[in-house]
């Protein structure tokens, strides 16, 4: 049988992509191949559940637009589907003045990109958040918290009951491009489809060579280390906690975040991870090491940020700088107070010349596209994603 469209993995912007195909397509056929034995078990699965707003991202950058679409996307298919979000918003506390500086670039930022916010002297910040210090925060009341895996199952379920088929165990192995189809072979058998999307996460540059496109990105894996606070915490903070990032630094900092499910975890760091699906910090592959460490574009990120790639190494080996951070906007907390909680892995693309790759990025042929950058906050984006796919696949028919 040939399919009308192939999707090569069921995390969350795969079957926000297969439903999209679905609803634009009514009565074409979709099938999506997933290697795991079921849906969202990497980057979907391993995330802090946070549904973005949108406030560091360019202006007029695909994140700033797809995040704030994605914001009230999310919240419209969990309130159709019954499945459970709080908009409890976020809070980003400056704790000394030079975070209050940068503070005022945030609010730019939030300004320019359409995003409603209120900002807090010191007093406010304590009347609201007693158990937080700092000198001023922001506070963005549409930042919300739900289960991206329990969407994700939703979504499965709704595109198999629309006719789709789901392939688990599916892992593809190559991809063959001819003038009229697309040959996908998998651990389960090949397939043939009229055209091929790719949402592969960690593996995204390692399709987009199956497709016969020569990747001008390496993806390379950082992994995101959480601790769950113990329980009598849970009702520590009423908001999200943000820290105000630096501008220097790629990742975001340690924030408090409130789960769906009632606890309150602290994370994540980002420490090179020497496996792609790497979650503990003994799991290794010579492969992925070998690759990363003979990649010309890893090597200048390293050296671009030594200080910082030591210190977060030396706070993944030993609680206490971890802690540090934390108890930079929270203070009474304590290192019996931080429990062990899973690990995310974070799949960013590096280009050679050692920029991390800041918006989403795409890359395609006559008959396939695949997803290649879709970091946070691709979950909170994952139906306007969706969407956008649709479009050039649309595009690629006409042509």
């Amino acid at each position: 049988m040939q399919y009308d469209f192939i999707v090569i993995g069921a995390g969350i912007i795969g079957m926000a992509t297969a439903r999209q195909l679905q609803q634009s397509f009514p009565g074409q056929s979709v099938l999506v191949l997933e290697k795991e034995d079921g849906p969202a078990r990497h980057q979907t699965g391993h995330n802090s559940g946070v549904i973005h707003a949108g406030v560091y991202y360019a202006p007029g950058s695909l994140k700033a637009r797809f995040c704030r679409e994605g914001n009230l996307a999310t919240k419209d298919f969990c309130r159709e589907h019954g499945i459970p979000f709080e908009e409890c918003g976020k809070l980003l506390v400056a704790t000394d003045e030079q975070e209050l500086e940068r503070m005022q670039g945030l609010i730019s930022r939030c300004t320019e990109n359409g995003i409603d916010i209120e900002v807090f002297s010191e007093a406010q910040l304590k009347e609201r958040e007693p158990n937080i210090a700092g000198v001023g925060a922001v506070f963005v009341p549409s930042t919300g918290i739900v289960s991206f895996s329990e969407i994700t199952a939703k979504m499965t379920e709704l595109v198999g009951q629309a006719g789709g088929e789901i392939h688990f165990g599916a892992e593809v192995t190559a991809i063959e491009e001819l003038p009229d189809k697309v040959c996908v072979r998998t651990a389960k058998g090949s397939f043939e489809g009229r055209y091929l999307v790719a949402c592969a996460g960690l593996m995204a540059d390692r399709l987009v060579e199956m497709m016969g496109v020569a990747p001008e990105f390496k993806i390379v894996p950082f992994r995101g280390e959480y601790f769950l606070l113990a329980p009598k915490h849970n009702r520590i903070v009423r908001h999200l906690i943000y820290p105000i990032p630096d501008p220097e630094l790629p990742f975001l900092g340690v924030h408090l975040t409130r789960m769906i499910d009632g606890t309150v975890t602290v994370g994540p760091n980002a420490v090179l991870a020497f496996k792609r699906e790497g979650y503990r910090k003994t799991d290794i592959s010579l492969r992925d090491t070998f690759e990363m460490l003979s990649y010309p574009g890893l090597l200048k990120v390293l050296r671009r940020h030594f200080r910082v790639s030591v210190a977060e190494l030396k706070n993944s080996l030993y609680k206490n700088g971890y802690l540090r951070q934390v108890r930079k906007y929270c203070p009474s907390l304590t290192l019996s107070d931080m429990q062990d909680y899973p690990a995310g892995v974070r799949a960013q693309a590096v280009t050679r010349d050692g920029a991390l790759v800041g918006d989403f990025l795409f890359a395609g042929t006559r008959r396939a596209l695949a997803v290649c950058n879709a970091p946070s906050p691709a979950a909170t984006s994952a139906i306007p994603i969706s969407r956008h796919i649709v479009d050039r696949l649309k595009t690629l028919m006409e042509d």
